[in-house]
């Protein structure tokens, strides 16, 4: 991080310091202080920062910014809201770096998108990208600090729950191109509607100059017909004829590639990528459009993408006993879960396993979109199909009305480790999808734990 003086950063929130000297670490944990740092207090649901203010500067912090005196004299900047301090600080920051920035937002698939944007990015030019689920008013900001002098992009995804989140975010990232994958359903029961939904992505256009250039999926509904004003939009996706990148000749080599022609402006490139899934054709169709707007053509740019992995629990395959596990538990929302049992589906296997949770913060829409995944299922060839929680059941429901003959439901994460255990055979394929709280891959754990078991 560039070196920045308390008195600049106090200017920079509104508030005043009389502290000289600077500092090139901002902090927002009380137990992981780097000596010399800015310590910004924070508060949360269940704790407040501000109270952790002096252990602070015991434990070395230079200086810390409190929404209240904390006896610290000259070493506190005392600001209203830590939370917003933090944001501005972070606006401060990044006015430091004339480099191009893009960012990225959707329902679905933004993370997998950021990841692909980031490897395109990095063929050409030293990238900083937000690291794991650093996404929000939290996460953008520090990740924000991360630019260096040597940096020569960022990528920087923004997630939301509610209305003005992503617009006080890009306020302060300042995206020259915005990529949104796509209009889903998440967060439903905060924004009302997929109208809603819209208009909160859209949320990231209020960072960009007008006229800065946005990538859409050309293939979602309510995409396809968004008023952007005087962005000018450049369309990706499967069907729609008005999409600039469109992916053609879709094939897939294994279970684990997918091949496809890639058809542009000036051409086509053929492609063979490390993944599964019509959805990440999609992801990668935006990462490379993206690079276009920076010298990046798309031969070089589904070259880089030759490098993706999954990461985290978004649709990692492990292999055991013979038997293909997708593990899918970082989050889940129908969008989500079609697209998943859409992999499942085309991947070849003895016997297609389903183990589907419940899915969070779908408010009224929440019955009839656990009856879908059950459709979905039925739709992708599931034979077996296995449900944890409540609010899966009606997933278990529906799967049994649309012809899955074999549907069994828990509310026990022992007794559901223990039948699926008994079941497994080699040549079966496994996917675990469930939203982040139903912490489904304590399921997976307890799966692989029992096959290790039976190998001893």
């Amino acid at each position: 991080m560039t070196p920045i003086s308390f008195k600049d950063a106090a200017k920079a929130v509104s508030s005043a310091s009389l502290l000289e000297g600077t500092f090139d670490n901002v902090c927002t944990d009380s137990r992981q202080i780097i000596p010399g740092c800015l310590f910004i207090a924070l508060k949360g649901e269940n704790f407040d920062g501000n109270d952790f203010a002096p252990k602070a500067i015991e434990d070395g912090a230079s200086c810390v910014m409190v929404e209240r005196d904390c006896g610290l004299g000259d070493r506190q900047i005392i600001v209203e809201d830590t939370r917003t301090a933090l944001l501005q600080l972070a606006g401060y920051y990044r006015s430091f770096f004339n480099i191009p920035v893009i960012g990225v937002t959707g329902s679905v698939g933004k993370t997998t998108t950021k990841e692909m944007t980031y490897l395109v990015m990095s063929s050409k030019y030293d990238t900083l990208k937000n690291e794991g689920n650093r996404n929000n008013e939290i996460g953008v900001p520090l990740t924000l600090f991360r630019l260096e002098k040597h940096h020569e992009a960022a990528v920087i995804e923004m997630g939301m729950s509610g209305f003005g989140e992503i617009s006080r975010m890009t306020a302060i990232v300042k995206p020259d191109v915005a990529i949104i994958s796509n209009i889903g359903v998440s967060h439903i029961e905060n924004l009302g509607s997929r109208e809603g939904i819209l208009k909160a992505k859209l949320e990231i256009l209020e960072g960009m100059k007008e006229d800065a250039p946005v990538i859409f999926n050309g293939d979602d509904d309510m995409l396809s017909k968004a008023d952007t004003g005087k962005h000018p939009v450049t369309y990706y996706g499967l069907q729609n004829d008005n999409c600039a990148y469109k992916a053609l000749s879709i094939t897939s080599t294994d279970d684990e590639t997918a091949s496809f022609e890639c058809s542009f402006r000036d051409g086509t490139v053929k492609a063979c990528l490390p993944f599964t899934g019509r959805h990440n054709i999609y992801n990668a169709l935006a990462a490379t459009a993206a690079g276009s707007f920076f010298g990046i053509d798309a031969k070089t740019a589904l070259e880089a993408l030759k490098q993706y992995k999954a990461t985290g629990m978004r649709q990692k395959m492990t292999k055991k006993n013979g038997i293909t596990f997708i593990e899918d538990c970082y989050n889940a929302s129908p969008d989500s879960q079609a697209a998943a049992m859409a992999v499942l589906g085309g991947l070849n296997a003895k016997r297609r396993i389903a183990v589907t949770g419940d899915m969070l913060e779908l408010g009224d829409y929440s019955e009839t979109a656990h009856r879908l995944v059950g459709k979905y299922a039925a739709d992708h060839n599931v034979d077996i199909l296995f449900t944890y929680g409540e609010r899966a059941k009606f997933t278990a429901e529906s799967g049994r009305e649309n012809g899955i003959k074999d549907v069994r439901s828990f509310t026990n994460k022992s007794a559901l480790i223990n039948e699926l255990s008994s079941i497994l055979k080699e040549g079966d394929t496994v996917l675990f999808k469930a939203s982040r709280g139903m912490k489904l891959e304590e399921v997976i754990y307890g799966v692989y734990d029992r096959l290790e078991e039976m190998n001893e």
